[in-house]
């Protein structure tokens, strides 16, 4: 029986060629090929040697040395930076996140109704997504000094305080929260796509029976567009826990390469820590560790809100 099977498998192989030779199979395959070769080169082989990479001890000159979960145990163990920058991510994600959701979405509210130069706002305000993140950071740099900075300078004309935004560790959290704002654009836009589609007929419905601009949108803006609120909440958790540009700029010392996260720590992001340990410790296998930790809990918190959304997200 072995010998028919070992017969039979290269017939079976040579018929689906000589099928792929008389269709369109070779074609189709010769086109998407440039794509396949990218994606096994630049996409899986990655992902597979930064797997293998996080059980190791490497530092790209030394070959390298295989250490098992020596590199998980440490992070959890005697890495007090990692948990520092896990903590100040949790915290960031935590309030950023529903913060810019909701801002987001009034400013939808507000766009999508027919004000003059409603296309000029749109407009305004997705423009600082195009902006570069190093620009931006440098931007707002100037803008929070705290000597001679235009928010302390307009806070001092009101009689409030300067306040040391970016040199406290009291401040950096949430300025670094606060500044998450400014990259909502794509959120409002997308939010506005979402409330392109809600029936017009529903709106009027529930005026008939008595709905204020408030239970419109409860009872009617929000249960209609939950599928585009589940999307931006998915993908604003993944980029939110990954923000690397803008703590980065702010945050780095000119003077001292090794200090990124801000004034004792306090805004210190996984993803600097991660650079740090990666491209100014060279220690690849550790910080391969840490990105495996970050995908992990990416895909277990996306996952989760998939799931959940499920009770609250209509798609009818």
């Amino acid at each position: 029986m072995a010998t028919v099977e070992v017969a039979a498998q290269p017939e079976g192989t040579a018929r689906l060629w000589r099928r792929m030779r008389r269709g369109d199979g070779l074609a189709a395959l010769a086109f998407a090929s440039p794509w396949i070769v990218g994606f096994l080169w630049f996409q899986l082989y990655p992902i597979v040697a930064s797997l293998y990479y996080s059980f190791t001890s490497y530092n790209l000159l030394r070959p390298p040395i295989f250490v098992g979960l020596n590199n998980f145990r440490n992070l959890f163990t005697h890495d007090p930076l990692f948990l520092k920058a896990l903590q100040n991510t949790a915290i960031f994600t935590l309030i950023s996140v529903p913060l810019d959701l909701a801002v987001a979405l009034l400013f939808a509210l507000l766009l999508n109704r027919n004000i003059p130069g409603r296309s000029m706002f749109r407009a305004i305000f997705y423009f600082p997504a195009i902006i570069p993140s190093v620009a931006t950071g440098i931007l707002w740099i100037l803008i929070l000094n705290t000597q001679g900075g235009l928010v302390n300078v307009l806070m001092q004309k009101i009689g409030l305080p300067a306040l040391p935004w970016l040199t406290s560790p009291q401040w950096a959290m949430p300025a670094l929260i606060l500044l998450s704002l400014w990259n909502i654009g794509p959120v409002v836009v997308i939010f506005l796509a979402g409330l392109q589609d809600v029936p017009r007929v529903l709106y009027e419905a529930a005026q008939l029976d008595g709905a204020g601009p408030i239970e419109l949108v409860r009872r009617v803006t929000i249960p209609m567009i939950s599928p585009v609120i589940i999307f931006n909440l998915v993908i604003g958790l993944i980029a939110a826990l990954q923000t690397f540009a803008l703590p980065f700029v702010l945050f780095a010392n000119k003077q001292d390469a090794s200090s990124i996260g801000g004034p004792l720590n306090s805004a210190l992001m996984y993803s600097v820590q991660l650079y740090s340990v990666a491209f100014q410790q060279y220690r690849m296998g550790y910080a391969a560790a840490m990105a495996w930790v970050l995908s992990v809990i990416i895909f277990t918190l996306s996952l989760f809100a998939l799931r959940v959304s499920g009770r609250f997200v209509h798609y009818d």
